[in-house]
């Protein structure tokens, strides 16, 4: 078999190699391996042990990330594996796992975080259903719901945990969940993980791993800078695998377009940044006009988002220009000609507004993002007279142009409540026992509250209000430079970190 390899102290990606127009690897190209790579296993080749697990859930063969990922677990060797959803690899870290599992001791030996409690509950029921009755116990943990069933699963003895990184931290604050005797470490959707906002108490689960080696994996459907760092923070010299449709996808820059109605284009594409809640953004319209019209409608929404345009003064474009240059601006909203020479740090997202009138300037939009290494999405919004436009450049310069769903009001209402929920489950475990204590007097309140309908209105301003200083500020400012006078609010966490370090000056003058 023909393979790509890299090594493994590359990051993912940079070996040079030849590219179509659409910056897309050539055919042949379909998979990246780590050095010393391991044969991909079939179903015949696994253990009478795991191909029993397989036949519970009706497998009779393993899907292409399962037959190349499987080896590798069961080596104990560290992985990053890009593949995409749908593509089986529950079932590759599953599977494998439960081989490693010890059922005669009964306490935490792997432990699986997710991003949601919907994807806790899926990966908990497979794995139930591939163990069955082998004595490997699942739990599932997260947040919603009462500690009590949660604690009674902890009582009968466990090997495996799936959980929410915020609900796993409060076990392991409470004492009711042990890391000490951890194995097996796994990160599924790695990049949907950091885009919840679970960065803080990840970092929280890291002070309970065990000191000694644990293997560590993580799963991503993209791999841009800020989930490779994630992965070099958590896990041991990982490896890298990369999978997708046959095709990679990881350094590339991922190709995708909606059809939106023609009238309703702002507010599609508030619906697919909260969906894909970027870390930076360049939004590309074709005309000045356009260009005031969604940076104001971006403002209006909460977003850090600024324009450029031919008629900005000079004195206001060097100032978009200054935030943009210092990593501080987190939308930029600028025709083709205005954007020319920018390069904005951390730039995980392009947007076009509208397909380009010359196809070329599609390729110098979507090249902005993707770089050093890293991943990137340029998406694309569409009318349906739009989309053959659109459908000619991917043929063109051979893009993979992939189309996606738009997401629905009620997508957004699903992803909004999780991320606000994680964000303030982690900022109560933030609270000292005086500030839990002081804040016993609201609980009537807000108990009466969530009882009328005329004063939800209330909860939820409050709500909106949290979301937009803590979720739609400004990028965090570069380390080591000095950062610029803010235009808005502070976010919470920036308030906060403010006045301790004014009380310890106070304290240290007396």
């Amino acid at each position: 078999m023909e393979e790509t390899r890299k090594s493994n102290d590359r990051k993912p990606g940079s070996p040079a190699e030849e590219r179509d127009a659409g910056g897309n690897r050539n055919e042949e190209d379909h998979l990246i391996e780590p050095e010393n790579a391991l044969t991909e296993v079939t179903m015949e080749e696994l253990s009478a042990q795991m191909r029993e697990a397989a036949a519970r859930v009706g497998w009779t063969e393993l899907m292409p990330v399962q037959a190349k990922t499987i080896p590798y677990i069961l080596a104990h060797r560290d992985l990053m594996i890009q593949s995409r959803t749908g593509s089986g690899k529950t079932g590759a870290f599953i599977l494998p796992i439960l081989e490693r599992l010890d059922n005669r001791r009964n306490v935490c030996q792997a432990l699986v975080l997710v991003p949601t409690r919907e994807l806790a509950r899926q990966v908990a029921k497979e794995a139930e259903t591939l163990a069955g009755d082998t004595g490997i116990r699942t739990v599932a943990v997260y947040g919603g719901v009462g500690y009590g069933p949660q604690l009674e699963a902890f009582e009968k003895g466990f090997q495996l945990v799936v959980g929410t990184p915020g609900r796993i931290l409060d076990h392991l604050l409470k004492g009711s969940l042990s890391l000490k005797h951890l194995e097996i470490l796994v990160f599924d959707e790695g990049d949907r993980m950091l885009s919840m906002g679970f960065y803080p108490d990840m970092k929280r689960v890291q002070k309970f791993l065990p000191r000694r080696r644990i293997n560590g994996y993580m799963f991503s459907a993209t791999f841009p800078s800020f989930v490779i760092r994630l992965a070099g923070e958590f896990l041991h010299k990982p490896e890298f695998l990369s999978l997708s449709r046959d095709r990679v996808h990881v350094t590339d820059t991922d190709h995708v377009y909606y059809i939106v109605p023609a009238m309703e284009k702002d507010r599609c594409l508030v619906r697919i940044i909260e969906i894909e809640n970027p870390a930076a953004a360049i939004i590309f319209c074709n005309t000045k006009a356009l260009v005031h019209y969604v940076a104001v409608v971006l403002k209006r929404f909460g977003y850090d988002a600024d324009e450029l345009s031919s008629d900005l003064s000079q004195a206001a474009r060097e100032k978009v220009l200054a935030r943009v240059r210092a990593g501080t601006l987190r939308f930029l909203v600028a025709t083709d000609v205005a954007a020319r020479g920018i390069d904005i740090p951390h730039l995980s997202h392009i947007f076009l507004y509208e397909p380009p009138e010359d196809h070329e300037d599609y390729i110098h939009r979507a090249g902005r993002t993707g770089r050093a290494g890293a991943g990137g999405v340029a998406i694309s919004l569409v009318a349906n007279i739009e989309e053959l436009d659109l459908q000619g450049i991917a043929k063109r310069f051979k893009i993979d142009m992939r189309k996606r769903p738009l997401p629905s009001k009620e997508d957004v209402e699903r992803i909004v409540s999780q991320r606000v929920t994680a964000l303030l489950e982690a900022r109560l475990r933030t609270r000292d026992k005086l500030q839990a204590e002081r804040m016993q007097r609201f609980v009537p309140l807000a108990r009466s509250l969530g009882e009328s309908d005329d004063e939800l209105a209330v909860i939820a301003m409050l709500l909106d209000d949290y979301y937009q200083e803590t979720l739609h500020a400004p990028p965090p400012h570069p380390p080591g430079t000095e950062r610029p006078a803010p235009d808005g609010p502070q976010r919470p966490y920036d308030r906060e970190k403010n006045l301790r370090r004014k009380r310890r000056k106070r304290t240290d003058n007396r």
